[in-house]
């Protein structure tokens, strides 16, 4: 499971009513939910966001209520991986079971800036920041979180037989 992309960077506490607005839960459209995601935190996020960029965090990041709205707002916008140095542990679950690649790595949640252009191996458990030429060492996905991430989710994963 290899990422490239550029960085948008976010502090520590970025909780689900952040990442999509209570005032938007009314919907399960994935585009929808895109459109809104991180609005209230950071207006720009939808016009710089492009796919395959990461998202890089402080602290407990995903904290507050357990809806799925927030990862899958956050994989719909484009985002294909997100690095933290930590996790909320309901929203880190609900991340992988919807096909949201998530990491934790606190080394270069706190090194890697907005902006710069990062790699990651998650087989190797290396991600490197190639604007600043640092590397990082983190634990690899184990193979049943790659299978589920491969397939778009744990529902997909067990319908075609992958898990």
């Amino acid at each position: 499971m290899k990422y490239e992309g550029n960085i948008i960077r976010y502090g520590d506490n970025v909780d689900t009513d952040v990442i999509i607005p209570a005032r938007y839960l009314n919907t399960s459209d994935e585009r929808e939910l895109a459109a809104h995601c991180m609005e209230d935190l950071d207006p720009a996020f939808r016009s710089r966001v492009r796919k395959g960029d990461i998202l890089i965090a402080g602290q407990n990041f995903g904290c507050g209520s357990s809806r799925e709205h927030a990862p899958i707002a956050i994989k719909a916008s484009g985002i294909s991986l997100v690095i933290a140095k930590s996790f909320a542990r309901i929203f880190y679950r609900t991340a992988i079971n919807i096909g949201l690649a998530i990491i934790e790595c606190p080394e270069a949640a706190e090194a890697v800036s907005d902006g710069d252009r990062v790699e990651a191996d998650l087989d190797r458990g290396v991600i490197r920041d190639l604007t600043t030429g640092q590397e990082f060492r983190t634990e690899p996905f184990p193979p049943f979180i790659q299978q589920i991430i491969s397939a778009g989710g744990l529902v997909r994963a067990f319908s075609e037989g992958k898990i």
